[in-house]
This record gives C-alpha cells, sequence and structure tokens, in this order.
C-alpha cells in the first residue's frame, strides 16, 4: 500500500480519536462552550473568571483532554 495512503487512514483515526476525546470533554464541561482546538481554549481562558475549585477543574480537564488527543490515548 502507497504511503501516502497508510498517511491518510492513520489521519482519520486520529481526527476520530479527537472527536471522541472531545465529546467527552464536552459531556464533563456541559456547560461550557468548547471549541474544536483546546489550545485556543487554554490561551485565551482568564483566570479568575471562575470560582478558584472550578477554575482548576475546568483547566485540568482541558489539558488532561489536550494531552489525551497529542498523545492517542
Amino acid at each position: 500500500m502507497p504511503a501516502f495512503v497508510r498517511a491518510w487512514g492513520g489521519a482519520g483515526r486520529d481526527d476520530d480519536w479527537a472527536g471522541r476525546v472531545r465529546s467527552e470533554l464536552a459531556l464533563d464541561l456541559p456547560d461550557e462552550d468548547i471549541g474544536e482546538d483546546l489550545d485556543d481554549c487554554l490561551d485565551l481562558y482568564e483566570m479568575g473568571s471562575k470560582p478558584r475549585c472550578e477554575e482548576a477543574e475546568y483547566l485540568g480537564l482541558l489539558q488532561d483532554a489536550r494531552d489525551r488527543i497529542a498523545w492517542g490515548r
């Protein structure tokens, strides 16, 4: 099988994985508007805009989801 076909097939699996992780995150944070790019969510977040315990949980869940997508697990 040509390399470009293998690469394309792998990309689809990566997109499926990322979508599943984002779906799980949306279930964990139903009141939040989570975009496609979790790095943007983290970069654009304004510290102090939530109560401290909610803020820590929110940021932790975003970072965990971003890391899961990056590492594929």
